[in-house]
């Protein structure tokens, strides 16, 4: 399997805005105005673990979840910032990073599960999608 036949997962592409594609990332706001949270999904069809990935491809994984991470610490701060890859629902391989506050609609638990998401106001998400693209451009 390949970029070539890489197609995005219905559940991220219904629940998610994009933010931009990176090398081998497409980086996605998910649309949960409780908790800013982005998904990092690699273009490659077939892969459901990180493991799933060529050495080279994790490499550029990794670099790319340090870049857009430093971004969406600097653009949205955070008392912590959650990574993680869990797929227990959408099996395609993707990276979640939520940036957690103390006291947020889910504090100190995991936000999958927690409520019902609130869609960000139009306004405030492509906002929020341009102050992130331009610091990704700044940061490349």
């Amino acid at each position: 399997m390949s970029a070539r036949d890489f197609v995005l997962d219905p559940r991220l592409q219904a629940d998610t805005k994009h933010v931009a594609s990176l090398s081998l990332c497409d980086v996605l706001l998910m649309n949960d105005a409780r908790f800013p949270w982005l998904i990092l999904v690699p273009r490659q069809a077939g892969c459901s673990e990180i493991l799933d990935l060529p050495e080279d491809m994790r490499s550029v994984l990794w670099h790319e979840i340090n870049h857009v991470s430093a971004v969406f610490r600097d653009t949205t701060p955070c008392d912590k910032l959650n990574i993680g890859a869990l797929g227990n629902v959408v099996r395609q391989l993707h990276v979640h990073l939520v940036a957690r506050n103390e006291g947020d609609a889910a504090w100190p638990g995991p936000v999958w599960g927690s409520g019902r998401a609130v869609p960000y106001f139009d306004d405030v998400a492509q906002s929020l999608v341009e102050r992130l693209r331009c610091k990704l451009r700044a940061h490349e």
